[in-house]
């Protein structure tokens, strides 16, 4: 089994003739795009429109194919020069566009009626969510120069930050034992089942931050200053009602599922206080034993032990499901060990244009590499899904995009915890309840700093140690005293990519709604057994055509109050009822 991605689906290199030639299509098309919207007001609008969607669906394909293949190179080589001059050079031509494809979104929202339109239209009928969501996001465009403007000073702006992060964290050295190590390879040792272990790596990490701490600081800064600026020219009322829109979600589900959070924190600290004891802590659990294996856990699984346990607990649910996985492990799908150069942490990216997906991880062997290989072999189920949408709607918004991808962490956790006995069992649910814990209170926490960023960075630059303040404010807020505060984790804001994108905030609170929205729905399977699995992935296939309400009323589920999100928590009280019993 090889265990690295092949991307020749896709380009053969950079000398490929079809990756330049595509570059060349790209600048044809974007000439067409611009004529198109020159002819507003000469042409009738049906047809205008109608030519527009096939133009923007050629530029949508090529940009997605290109930007795909070079970000996925630069992902598992941050040092590759080539890359990130092919980068710079995509995003040139980009940014060049966006004056037509502001002006390109006003002619849509200038259809009068967009139902009307429809029946005259199959083409229309299946954008029409995507031209009524065009009304809205009109709204909040400015002139089509100034959007270019913005395109292209993102690229030595917010953008060009954000690869200053990926570099800087990917490269970074991490002393430790007397040798030099990733930072990936680093944060993999906080599940060793050697405490000494845990210990030193955690301490060699704290450390390795302080090399980079204030370039980091700097890029914040600088993206979220950003972020608030195009906010307010764009008429937002704040970051997060513009991350709400983005998200296609309303700020009562938001505050729904909060509230829920909140309510329910006591119970997640009675887990890591119970843990703490068991570890023979008496204030808490140090940060550095947050991820500390419970019972049995010296099992490791090869990468085809890895593929049969997977594609075994999968058929039970969805033999599609997997005969998906074993394509992705056997036909290059997978770049699974960490290497210098190489991101942290995991990531699925789809692309269209082949049917399939590509998949980031950082695999150490242990059953959580297990549970993030489901993690993102649900996004490529998810992507499954959608594939025969047209090339426009197939951009489903944040919160459902970690609804597959935990629907099948909850389903591989709870098949293994049926079959466990003991100190396996012991080890499984202590997994999952760690597991919870980062996503619904680390995650408040997440939510809390960057909060706290976007409020106090517009009236100061906040080095890095107000950055470290914050993060440890915010870890007590959610934490509280589940985790001994003389060792918490200051530097979480410097190793979470998830803060450095210019175009994309709070990418935190999607991982509880998820997290919580996926078991609400695997509590359905439960129920229905068989009969669910066409229904979801119905859901699925309609996450990019809908609201993220919408999307769950399909299943019945009302997302606008705490009601739902307090059934969900209701779950893992009771896992943390039995741990503390075992």
């Amino acid at each position: 089994m090889n265990t690295e991605w092949s991307l020749k689906e896709i380009y053969n290199g950079f000398d490929d003739p079809k990756y330049e030639a595509d570059f060349k299509k790209l600048e044809t098309a974007m000439k067409k795009e611009k004529e198109l919207v020159a002819q507003e007001g000469t042409k009738d609008l049906k047809d205008l429109v109608e030519e527009l969607i096939v133009a923007n669906e050629q530029v949508a394909e090529l940009v997605f194919n290109l930007d795909t293949y070079i970000s996925l190179i630069q992902s598992v080589d941050t040092e590759n020069g080539e890359a990130m001059a092919q980068q710079g050079r995509l995003m040139k031509i980009w940014s060049e566009g966006s004056a037509t494809q502001a002006a390109a979104q006003k002619i849509y929202a200038k259809i009068p009626d967009v139902d009307a339109m429809a029946k005259e239209s199959d083409l229309i009928r299946e954008y029409t969510f995507m031209l009524k969501e065009a009304k809205k996001e009109a709204e909040h465009l400015l002139s089509d120069e100034v959007e270019e403007m913005i395109a292209a000073m993102d690229i030595t702006g917010g953008s060009a930050w954000g690869k200053l992060f990926s570099y800087l964290t990917s490269t970074v050295k991490v002393d430790y034992q007397g040798k030099e190590i990733t930072l990936s390879e680093a944060r993999n040792l906080a599940y060793s089942p050697d405490a000494k272990v845990r210990k030193e790596a955690y301490e060699a990490e704290i450390a390795s931050y302080e090399k980079i701490q204030d370039s980091i600081a700097f890029s914040l800064n600088n993206i979220k200053n950003q972020f608030t600026m195009i906010c307010k020219k764009r008429g937002y009322a704040s970051p997060i009602d513009m991350t709400l829109e983005q998200s296609r979600m309303s700020r009562k589900t938001l505050d729904a599922m909060m509230t829920a959070i909140e309510e329910y924190l006591p119970v997640f600290r009675k887990y890591m206080r119970k843990k703490a004891e068991m570890l023979g802590y008496k204030n808490g659990l140090p940060w550095y034993e947050l991820f500390a294996p419970m019972g049995k856990s010296d099992t490791t699984y090869s990468l085809e032990e890895a593929k049969e346990y997977l594609v075994n607990n999968f058929g039970k649910f969805s033999p599609d499901m997997a005969d998906m996985m074993k394509e992705a492990f056997e036909n290059e799908w997978i770049d699974f060990y960490p290497k210098k150069g190489k991101e942290g942490g995991a990531f699925c990216a789809g692309v269209p244009s082949i049917k399939q997906s590509r998949i980031l991880t950082n695999y150490d062997g242990y059953f959580g590499s297990i549970r993030t290989l489901a993690h993102e072999l649900g996004h490529a189920f998810h992507n499954v899904q959608i594939q025969d949408h047209r090339m426009l709607n197939q951009d489903y918004p944040m919160p459902v995009a970690e609804t597959a991808s935990t629907f099948n962490e909850t389903h591989l956790v709870k098949a293994a915890l049926k079959e466990a006995t003991g100190e396996e069992k012991l080890n499984l649910l202590e997994n999952s309840l760690m597991e919870h814990t980062q996503v619904i209170v680390d995650i408040y926490s997440r939510y809390l700093f960057e909060t706290s960023v976007f409020e106090q960075c517009q009236d100061k630059f906040l080095m890095a140690e107000d950055c470290k303040n914050l993060m440890i404010e915010a870890q007590k807020k959610a934490y509280g005293d589940g985790l001994d505060s003389n060792y918490l984790h200051p530097y979480m804001w410097a190793c979470k990519s998830h803060y450095y994108s210019s175009g994309l905030s709070f990418y935190n609170f999607p991982y509880a709604f998820g997290g919580l929205f996926a078991l609400g729905l695997y509590s359905k399977f439960e129920k229905e057994g068989a009969d669910f699995v066409p229904k979801y992935k119905a859901m699925l296939h309609a996450t990019p055509v809908c609201t993220v309400e919408q999307a769950a009323a399909m299943e019945g589920i009302d997302l606008t109050t705490p009601d739902f999100w307090r059934q969900s928590l209701a779950q893992i009280e009771e896992l943390v009822e039995e741990f503390c019993k075992l």
